[in-house]
C-alpha cells in the first residue's frame, strides 16, 4: 500500500488533501518534506523560524513503541516552534482524547485563542474546525505569532496550486484563522465561504 493510501485510510476525509496536491507539494515546494519509513510517514513544512506538521502517521503495528514521540523529539531538536492541527476532543471518541494527551505529554500546548478552520476543497464540502497545538523551544512564542505562522502555512501549503486542484475560489486564510482574547466557542456556522 502506498503512502497516500495509508494516510487516506487513517485520516478523516475532511482532513485530507488531494493526492495530486500533496505530490506537487513534495516534488516542487521548497519547504515541504516527506519522510517515510516502514514504521511511519511524516509530511511537514520547515521554514526559517517554525515547522508545520501536516501529517504524522505511525503504522498500527509500530504504535506504543515511542516512535511518535521520537519523531517529535527529532523535530524539536531543530530548535524551532512546531505547529500542528488536531481534531477537537470529543469526549465519547477515545482516539481524539488519546491524540490530545499524546501531544500534551510531548510538550505541546493548545492555542486557546485561535479559532481555526480548514477548507480542503472538494474532498469535503464543509469547513473543518480543528485545534492548533504548538511547541516552542523557549516557551516564549505567543498565540499571535502562531496565528501569523498559520496564515503563512495556509497561503503557502494549504492553498498550494489550489486553482489547479479544486474548482472553486481559493479560501482566504484571514477568514479561516482568527485571534481573540476570549477562548473560542465551537460554532459550525462560522465562517462563511462562497
Amino acid at each position: 500500500m502506498g503512502w497516500y493510501q495509508k494516510l487516506n485510510d487513517y485520516f478523516p476525509e475532511n482532513e485530507m488533501k488531494k493526492k495530486e496536491q500533496l505530490e506537487a507539494l513534495i516534488a516542487d515546494h521548497p519547504h515541504y518534506k516527506k519522510v517515510e519509513t516502514k514504521e511511519y510517514i511524516v509530511l511537514y513544512a520547515e521554514y526559517d523560524d517554525f515547522i508545520f506538521v501536516d501529517y504524522i502517521l505511525v503504522d498500527r503495528q509500530a504504535r506504543g513503541q515511542g516512535i511518535g514521540s521520537t519523531i517529535l523529539e527529532k523535530l524539536q531538536q531543530k530548535g524551532k516552534t512546531i505547529i500542528l492541527e488536531v481534531e477537537p476532543v470529543v469526549k465519547d471518541d477515545p482516539e481524539t482524547v488519546k491524540r490530545e494527551q499524546f501531544y500534551v505529554q510531548n510538550g505541546f500546548q493548545k492555542a486557546k485563542h485561535i479559532r481555526y478552520y480548514r477548507d480542503v476543497g472538494e474532498t469535503s464540502p464543509e469547513l473543518n474546525q480543528l485545534e492548533l497545538y504548538y511547541w516552542s523551544p523557549d516557551q516564549t512564542t505567543d498565540e499571535e505569532e502562531i496565528r501569523q505562522a498559520m496564515l503563512k502555512v495556509y497561503e503557502d501549503v494549504h492553498n498550494y496550486q489550489y486553482d489547479q486542484f479544486f474548482e472553486r475560489k481559493t479560501p482566504n486564510a484571514k477568514d479561516l484563522i482568527r485571534f481573540s482574547m476570549q477562548e473560542p466557542e465551537h460554532s459550525p456556522d462560522e465562517p462563511g465561504i462562497e
